[in-house]
């Protein structure tokens, strides 16, 4: 009788201490936050050394982020009387900091896991806490199991697929990485070819007479050749040769590199000396912001790095830009990450997260270039959605201070090859194969194009290149695409129901020439695909554009995407033919209007500028 009542006593108690809220009881238990299959090409090779270090960064919920979307769409709608009036970075940061709650409860679990304040940094926004700590470390703090994972070309990384938080936490926080995103941010380019191996005959776009003195009244026809791209055929095609920028300083333009990546100077100037000789010296002049012992190398490349082909993206970036936007500055941003181990055959030479790395980086500063080019992304399906939400609505916080950010829309059509086509969620299924961070509705998506006279969709048989298109699995429809997507899906007859998602978010917005650029890499001239190519030309036409716009006393383009939707697209050419064929499909068809592989089609600078000084 005397247990049974000390029983029951003890039953009570703790039943009360648990309802009265005791920090140590009622906020311990731990529920899965997310769970994510690894990707495929992605396979686990061993444990992660438990002292490692992992540098931690906590996405704690928004307080105001629907609010600051309602000012994004205003300031970007050309028939808003807000149209242009875009947000500090200071209106911003009020409107995506956390609430004194979220940031109380996480300091709490941290500080009840034995990390000190002074362990911890924060987003200017504080919706961002970043901590340091060894695996072993956070694998209690997340109770979970990190592991090193090998892609299948060789990259290693420590993650986690699944992760837990406190059960209270969970409303508070958006995502946690490095955990269960394998994104890569893979260069969007698909070959290299020395000019030797495709002729020797030079095409009469590359004539020095015609690149160092052109006349003003150059058809595209004289300067053009499908077989050799360059700045004189991209500025004659897309009507920016006769334009001269007018606020330069006043207008900047910038772009990202990733993996190591640089702007090899030396290269850029040999190729500016010979496809736009006025511009040489910008080679030297470009500014290069490091983030997170981002890679800077200016000496020549070593065996292994000329295999790797290192530098190829960023050369072409940066010399397709300053080839047509020059003078206008150049602002290139190189992020890498601090290497949390010593490389060897089994541990990773950064876990970091590439997006996540730029992205805070760039919101902390006032003064950033009006429009961004990125040539790297992944499949979307190698994402979390939570990181994916949480990537996108930092991009929105861009768009709302009126930057605007060019994506490349990949270089697999609509998947790449039939034997990669599947889904990530177990089950296998056949599938198109989304991109990220296209399927994003606050940016912009870049396909490409081939040939002059029609362009036509990019595809270049000899090595696979195709436009990149598609529908997002993570995004829905946002309401600017409403006009034409649905028609366009219609359309289709049904082809391909169930391999993609006719209410997500469709991609490409719009395109520009992406297949055989000339470009100067290790000293030689050597000619790519890809939208990595495209995008960045895109970029520096509306880089233009902006000029003439703060030139006239107007703001710049900003978010494009509503504007394009409503009124811009009547200024782009319209491709309507080729496909982007993927899956061991033909794919999406290019079609009159809007499609899903090249959008509303290539800038004609002097009708975009027109367009944007009317709005």
């Amino acid at each position: 009788m005397l247990l049974s009542t000390l029983q029951t006593l003890l039953t009570l108690f703790v039943g009360s201490v648990l309802v009265s809220g005791s920090p140590i009881q009622s906020r311990s238990i731990y529920a899965v936050k997310e769970s994510h299959h690894v990707p495929r090409k992605w396979s686990r090779v061993g444990e992660a050394p438990a002292n490692g270090i992992i540098h931690l960064e906590i996405a704690l919920k928004q307080s105001r982020f629907e609010e600051l979307e309602r000012h994004l769409y205003e300031v970007s709608d050309p028939d808003h009387e807000r149209y242009g009036d875009h947000l500090s970075t200071a209106e911003v940061e009020n409107l995506v900091k956390p609430d004194d709650d979220s940031l109380n409860l996480v300091h709490e679990w941290l500080f009840d896991n034995g990390i000190e304040e002074g362990q911890l940094s924060y987003s200017p926004a504080k919706d961002w806490v970043k901590v340091s700590l060894p695996i072993a470390q956070v694998e209690t703090l997340l109770d979970t199991k990190y592991s090193v994972y090998r892609h299948a070309d060789g990259t290693d990384v420590v993650r986690a697929p699944t992760w837990s938080l406190p059960t209270h936490l969970h409303s508070h926080v958006d995502t946690i990485q490095p955990t269960n995103s394998f994104f890569r941010g893979a260069p969007r380019k698909s070959n290299v070819m020395p000019i030797s191996e495709l002729g020797t005959d030079e095409p009469p776009n590359l004539r020095s007479a015609l690149v160092k003195d052109p006349p003003p009244d150059l058809s595209v026809a004289q300067v053009c050749n499908a077989s050799a791209v360059t700045p004189l055929c991209l500025r004659t095609l897309y009507g920016t040769l006769n334009y001269k920028p007018q606020v330069p300083g006043k207008n900047k333009v910038g772009l990202t590199n990733y993996l190591g990546e640089t702007n090899n100077r030396s290269d850029v100037s040999l190729f500016l000396q010979k496809y736009r000789p006025e511009a040489a010296a910008a080679a030297y002049q470009f500014k290069i912001e490091i983030i997170a012992n981002g890679d800077n190398q200016q000496t020549p490349n070593n065996a292994t790095q000329l295999d790797d082909g290192k530098d190829l993206e960023g050369n072409l970036d940066a010399e397709t830009i300053l080839g047509i936007s020059y003078p206008t500055p150049l602002t290139a941003y190189n992020t890498g990450g601090s290497p949390p181990f010593k490389p060897d055959l089994r541990t990773p030479t950064d876990t970091n997260e590439p997006y996540l790395v730029w992205l805070q980086y760039v919101l902390a500063k006032n003064d950033l270039p009006q429009i961004i080019s990125t040539s790297y992304g992944d499949d979307e399906q190698t994402v979390p959605i939570s990181y994916a939400r949480r990537a996108c609505d930092q991009f929105a916080q861009l768009g709302a201070r009126g930057i605007s950010l060019l994506f490349a829309s990949g270089d697999g059509g609509v998947g790449g090859d039939a034997e990669d086509c599947f889904t990530n969620d177990g089950k296998n299924k056949s599938t198109f194969l989304p991109s990220f961070p296209d399927g994003c509705p606050y940016v912009t998506s870049v396909g490409a194009t081939k040939n002059f006279n029609p362009e036509v969709a990019a595809f270049d048989p000899r090595n696979g290149f195709v436009s990149g298109g598609g529908f997002s699995n993570y995004f829905s429809r946002p309401a600017y695409q409403d006009g034409v997507v649905p028609p366009y899906v219609k359309s289709l007859n049904a082809s391909y129901k169930g391999l993609y998602n006719p209410k997500g978010r469709a991609y490409p917005d719009i395109a520009a020439q992406g297949q055989r650029f000339q470009t100067v890499w290790n000293g030689t001239d050597v000619r790519l695909d890809g939208t990595s190519a495209s995008t960045p030309a895109a970029t520096a036409v509306l880089t233009l554009v902006n000029d003439a716009l703060l030139a006239a006393g107007k703001k710049p383009l900003g978010f494009l995407n509503p504007w394009l939707y409503k009124k811009g697209y009547k200024a782009f050419t319209d491709i309507v033919s080729g496909n982007s064929m993927g899956c061991g499909t033909d794919g999406f068809p290019a079609v009159k209007g809007w499609d899903a592989v090249t959008g509303f089609g290539t800038p004609f600078f002097p009708k975009v500028k027109a367009a944007a000084l009317t709005r």
